[in-house]
């Protein structure tokens, strides 16, 4: 019952407006000096149980909470973890949330609420974090919450990173950066890519897409940038990021069979395949496969020449099945049947936005064509249509 009345009290207490600030924090203290002087309580007379208390308190299955409890096998009492899960309720964990916060890191319901989590706590609500954010942050960050350094990184990140939404969504990606070393890698990467043009919403963005940029050697890094510019992506480019994406972790040997393919599938020459993926550099990264069927197309269907596709690479990232085709057929039955006031490019037609696309290729000839719409639907679904319009 005294485990009970005293836990009841921490909880009350840090929900409380003021559960992050000095006074709360040495109520606490208090509390949980009064809780150590009752003695150590323990479910049953043999010693605490730190299996089940893992499974009945925390809801970690029986796998997760033997694992666990290797790494609380000194705890000889309830004390401290209730503290710490009173804590967390406080912040805005729900129960729910606990089981995986405490099955990655079991030892946070070892750390001490007065001198670790509440002061982390107040350093992040100082930088602006709510509770909603701060709780999110504790499901993400892992072990690296109950390290007081997570304060000043966060310092660090969060105006790299434009907002708390897009760190937490980075952090969804990998909380790898949280336990990176900033001064002798986060920061030296960081000024090396504004040094090459990027902003910090740049960063932002690739980050995001490859989590390990930032936290990579430098050296790695900037071989990176080195691969971009012989690629024919200088610094200073506006398509530098979208290289450094493509080419983020591949060996050379890889990036160099990848160029060998789009060069005998697209009939490229060495030109223009530069110009290919410097206007579209994630073309490094399709499949084989897709880019296969691409080709077929454009070249035995379409017609086109390698230069054209060469110019407009960003063909070659657009659905075949959902939009090339689709499209090509609408305006090739169009033209055939005299219903376009003007010579559309294939260029034009598959790049506009798909409202200008009904707008001006379906809805005006719903007369003239009334199946029209229907086929398109159908056709940019993947599926066939029943009319010969797409035939």
């Amino acid at each position: 019952m005294l485990r009970l009345r005293l836990r009841e009290c921490v909880v009350s207490r840090l929900l409380s407006p003021s559960s992050t600030s000095g006074p709360a924090i040495s109520s606490l203290h208090r509390l949980l000096s009064a809780s150590a002087a009752a003695g150590p309580i323990s479910p049953n007379p043999g010693g605490f149980a730190v299996e089940d208390y893992l499974i009945d308190t925390c809801g970690l299955t029986r796998p997760q909470a033997l694992k666990a409890s290797t790494k609380l096998s000194h705890l000889k009492s309830p004390a401290k973890p209730d503290a710490v899960l009173a804590f967390l309720a406080g912040v805005g964990l729900s129960g729910a949330d606990v089981a995986p916060v405490v099955a990655k890191d079991p030892q946070l319901l070892c750390a001490k609420v007065d001198k670790t989590l509440a002061p982390v706590v107040d350093g992040l609500t100082g930088l602006g974090l709510s509770r909603s954010d701060i709780a999110s942050l504790v499901l993400l960050a892992h072990h690296n919450f109950r390290c007081r350094s997570i304060v000043s990184k966060m310092q660090y990140y969060l105006p790299l990173f434009g907002s708390c939404h897009n760190l937490l969504r980075m952090l969804q990606r990998s909380s790898y950066l949280l336990s990176s070393d900033l001064d002798k890698v986060v920061r030296p990467n960081v000024v090396f890519l504004r040094e090459c043009g990027l902003g910090d919403c740049d960063i932002a963005k690739l980050c995001i897409r490859e989590p390990r940029m930032l936290i990579t050697n430098p050296e790695r890094v900037r071989a990176m940038v080195a691969c971009a510019e012989k690629l024919g992506v200088p610094c200073g480019s506006g398509m530098l990021r979208q290289a450094l994406q493509a080419v983020a972790f591949l060996s050379e040997e890889k990036i160099a069979a990848k160029v060998e393919y789009l060069k005998n599938t697209f009939r490229w020459s060495d030109a223009q395949v530069s110009i290919a993926v410097c206007k579209y550099p994630i073309l490094l990264r399709k499949s084989k496969e897709s880019l296969k069927r691409r080709s077929e197309f454009l070249f035995s269907v379409v017609r086109l020449e390698p230069m054209y596709i060469a110019d407009r690479s960003v063909i070659l990232g657009l659905s075949l099945e959902g939009r090339i085709r689709p499209r090509y057929y609408v305006v090739k039955f169009l033209k055939q049947s005299g219903l376009l006031d003007r010579d559309w490019s294939f260029w034009s037609a598959v790049t506009v936005t798909e409202k200008v696309f009904v707008e001006k290729f379906i809805c005006p000839h719903k007369e003239a064509a009334p199946h029209l719409a229907e086929d398109y639907a159908t056709a940019c679904k993947g599926e066939v249509p029943t009319s010969i319009i797409f035939r």
